[in-house]
């Protein structure tokens, strides 16, 4: 069931909050064990809080009323460890939940489980010491980084909603390679507080889901706005097409570029204005994009117990971002050109629509184990369409746009300007209209890519 059909089902009482979360325990205990998605599995938590639901007088009113959600392994949640990946964390419980848990709560959700990271989220795989998290559709492939865990959870099955946060991509990415829907806001609509200054206000936390109404359901929850669950007609739109590849020289696989022409061509027959057009891109864009990655490593690493228990990528990762700190980087001059840039593009054009990876999901593997370079170079020629919207600090989302020859999903990135969150949405609800998808991966072991 989705999480809209799980909700409506327990404020009327057609079920409970218990029913739904026993069912997420046992797909978990069932399927989990093949896919690695979770770090930690809340049963008898997460029972007693389901219970809870069931007997609140409010139950009738609440958004999530029910719904067994998974939250990332660096969203504080009160009374369990939060090891970022890492081995280096402190493993003594949270004292509070984070105002995004909270807010979830609040709105009637359960706590299921807390989702495998990479090692302080930097990279676009889900590995780490504590293991190696496969794709649902392949499990040969990477589910995607950083959110991997959260969506290998919403796309095994085991839940229907997982909150994920995108500093360079990782809500995005994740829902790319695992064939949901992921929406990244604009700064200041969620909550951030991301670790040690959510890499530069470059991270936004946000959900992914196997539908539009789930996602804009948990938006709006995450976002304290009810109004984002009620996804309108967009009416008709200016959308640009573009397949260029931010980085000049990185190859672009052909099905990922026709999955994003098909959606233009679906988009121009529900009536709206679609045209080819490139953002402007620019290599200082690049730049601006890398210190804040790289810086903001540093700072989260100022927060580990044990720097030398980091991966050796990791450490040096941080140690580029302690050069560019002490050099007084970043600065704010290179997001105010790219957004100026960004800006003038969209004068002329109300979405983007882009491919959402280059190339297909990367291997699962121990990424942690392989070089720093390796894993710099292995994320860029894969998925190199999303950071220069963090960078922007706008909303973007991917959605999902069929499979490909080998029966993998395939998807495209959606970006609007500042405020466009809800257009998005409506866009994306078309899209599902028009082209639907499977919901959850098919219950096989994959190939090797």
């Amino acid at each position: 069931m989705t999480a809209v059909e799980i909700a409506a089902d327990v404020r009327s009482g057609r079920g409970t909050a218990r029913q739904a979360v026993e069912h997420a325990l046992e797909r978990i205990e069932n399927i989990d064990p093949d896919i690695g998605a979770y770090q930690e599995v809340r049963v008898f938590a997460a029972l007693r809080e389901a219970d809870a639901v069931d007997a609140r007088p409010d139950r009738e009113s609440l958004p999530l009323a029910g719904v067994p959600v998974a939250i990332k392994d660096n969203v504080a949640v009160a009374g369990e460890p939060m090891r970022v990946g890492s081995a280096s964390t402190d493993p003594t419980g949270q004292p509070a939940d984070h105002e995004i848990v909270r807010r979830l709560r609040a709105a009637g959700a359960v706590v299921v489980g807390l989702t495998r990271v990479p090692e302080l989220c930097v990279f676009g795989a889900t590995d780490s010491t504590f293991g190696t998290t496969h794709n649902p559709w392949d499990r040969a492939r990477t589910p995607g980084g950083s959110s991997g865990g959260s969506a290998a959870a919403v796309a095994s099955g085991t839940v229907p909603i997982a909150l994920g946060n995108d500093g360079m991509g990782s809500i995005r990415i994740p829902a790319a390679c695992c064939g949901l829907v992921g929406l990244k806001p604009g700064s200041g609509v969620v909550p951030a507080d991301l670790g040690n200054g959510s890499w530069f206000g470059m991270a936004e936390n946000g959900p992914l889901a196997t539908t539009v109404a789930d996602a804009a359901l948990m938006f709006s929850v995450l976002a304290a706005r009810p109004d984002y669950a009620d996804i309108a007609d967009p009416g008709p739109l200016r959308i640009a097409v573009s397949i260029k590849v931010p980085a000049a020289g990185t190859p672009l696989d052909q099905q990922w570029a026709a999955a994003a022409r098909r959606a233009g061509d679906l988009l121009r027959g529900a009536g709206h204005a679609v045209e080819a057009a490139d953002p402007p891109y620019d290599q200082r864009m690049f730049v601006s994009e890398a210190v804040r990655w790289t810086a903001g490593t540093e700072l989260d690493a100022q927060l580990v117990s044990n720097r030398s228990a980091l991966d050796a990528r990791v450490r040096r990762h941080a140690a580029l971002g302690r050069l560019a700190l002490r050099a007084g980087l970043p600065k704010e001059n290179g997001r105010r050109r790219w957004q100026q840039r960004a800006g003038s593009f969209f004068a002329d054009h109300d979405v983007l629509v882009t491919p959402a990876l280059a190339q297909p999901p990367i291997a699962a593997r121990r990424w942690s184990h392989r070089g720093w370079l390796s894993n710099v170079w292995a994320n860029a020629r894969y998925a190199p369409f999303a950071a220069p919207w963090n960078l922007a600090g706008w909303p973007a989302m991917t959605v999902p746009a069929g499979l490909d020859r080998s029966g993998l999903p395939l998807a495209v990135q959606l970006v609007a300007r500042p405020g466009g969150e809800a257009t998005l949405l409506a866009v994306a609800a078309q899209l599902e209209r028009l082209h639907p998808w499977p919901r959850t991966a098919p219950n096989r072991k994959g190939t090797t890519p």
